[in-house]
């Protein structure tokens, strides 16, 4: 995921929703190493105190272990990466519903738009549970 910033959100808050995605994708697997405060500003184009900012929310949140000698890793708790990726998908679900009623959409409608998305995809297995 590359690291572009909207205006209107803080950086820092936009810095956070990248890690969230890159800990839930994968990028940063459970127990890996994260890189350093510096190498991840230079990466993203940021002051390394917003970065910091970020990594330091990314801690309290129990995603980010600090270590005084070996710099930052993701945790183990593959629980926690769960949730948070359940978080982010309804997210996304709750964005995509309201976008879709912004047009007039009505909740079944956007039930059998999704559904035939999935039909057009080709996913056998999802079809017969729909």
């Amino acid at each position: 995921m590359k690291w572009e910033f909207k205006n209107g959100v803080p950086i820092y808050q936009q810095i956070i929703e990248i890690l969230h995605m890159r800990v839930v994708n994968g990028t940063y697997p459970p127990g890996s190493r994260i890189p350093a405060v510096r190498e991840l500003a230079v990466e993203a184009g940021v002051n390394p105190n917003t970065m910091q900012r970020a990594l330091a929310q990314m801690e309290q949140e129990g995603l980010f272990i600090s270590w005084r000698t070996s710099g930052r890793t993701v945790t183990e708790d593959v629980g926690k990466i769960e949730e948070l990726r359940e978080k982010m998908g309804s997210h996304f679900v709750e964005e995509l519903f309201t976008g879709l009623r912004e047009l007039g959409f009505s909740d079944v409608q956007i039930m059998k738009t999704v559904k035939d998305h999935i039909e057009q995809q080709g996913v056998e297995s999802l079809q017969e549970e729909l």
